[in-house]
């Protein structure tokens, strides 16, 4: 038996990645792994196209219902969808009440006691926008997740994500084992966006895993709830997906210890390809200093 690979997926907010991740799994389900996806994002929506659902209960909302986590069963947080794969999702609190991250913490030990992780090729945590502190870098901090994968586009704010997770990954990599595995940039179609993904891979010493073109049908197969591979299984964009779904696969024991740059170094980056201009840098460093 294979042994099990824990990725996850991080990116900034709305950059795409719990799309791009659903698709990579569906992709690497249909090559005949076995999945686990573990949802760390309050919305609950790392499982919708898998389960053609809203949104799946979660682990902390079924937990207040029961009374405590200790009173619910394995069935009662895991479902199943899409060529099988198994789907759980932690939830959090209600907005402006507690921590977020607790709800990975309890939901990850939760599952690992219960045996949701048995007999998996693949467990994948779909972890909120670019925050790298307290629970939602439980799969990070805790040396649950072996390799990382970092979804993003051209966009400045995209890439600042980017390297601030590069600095959560860099914090960890030597008390624990998880390494960079690469860069998937969802194409936005900014200026010279494949070159500058490139170069940010380069500069953080990875590689451009993938760049996955944009396509509308994307957001078609995403209204009816459905991954592109199930809702257009011919289509070229399903093909991007298994194509990135192999390169994971093949990727094991590839990652590395990333080298995050500094801002100027980032704005030198934006300025070498012409996408920003000398007199932008005030406003780069107001943005930077928002997120």
């Amino acid at each position: 038996m294979s042994a099990l690979r824990q990725i996850a997926f991080y990116g900034k907010g709305g950059i795409g990645k719990s799309t791009t991740s659903q698709n990579t799994l569906a992709a690497l389900a249909e090559m005949g792994h076995k999945i686990l996806i573990v949802g760390c994002d309050p919305k609950a929506d790392s499982t919708r196209l898998i389960l053609h659902a809203k949104a799946q209960d979660t682990v902390l909302s079924l937990a207040a219902e029961a009374g405590s986590v200790e009173d619910l069963e394995l069935e009662d947080v895991m479902k199943i969808g899409y060529r099988d794969i198994r789907c759980v999702e932690s939830g959090g609190p209600e907005p402006g009440v507690g921590c977020a991250g607790r709800g990975v913490i309890t939901s990850i030990n939760f599952l690992e006691e219960n045996g949701a992780y048995d007999g998996a090729d693949y467990v994948s945590y779909d972890v909120l926008g670019d925050v790298v502190c307290g629970g939602f870098a439980m799969p990070i901090r805790e040396n649950k997740a072996q390799e990382i994968y970092i979804v993003m586009s051209g966009e400045m704010m995209a890439m600042y994500a980017a390297n601030n997770i590069s600095k959560g990954i860099l914090k960890y990599a030597n008390s624990g084992g998880v390494r960079l595995g690469g860069l998937v940039c969802n194409e936005r179609q900014t200026d010279k966006e494949y070159e500058l993904a490139d170069a940010l891979a380069k500069k953080l010493g990875t590689k451009l895993i993938h760049f996955v073109p944009r396509d509308n049908i994307v957001q078609h197969a995403e209204l009816r709830r459905m991954t592109v591979l199930e809702y257009a299984p011919e289509s070229k964009q399903a093909q991007e997906y298994r194509e990135l779904a192999k390169k994971i696969h093949e990727n094991a024991g590839k990652g590395t210890i990333p080298t995050p740059i500094t801002m100027e170094e980032l704005e030198d980056l934006l300025m070498e390809f012409g996408i920003m201009k000398k007199e932008d840098e005030s406003v780069i460093g107001v943005a930077a200093a928002a997120a």
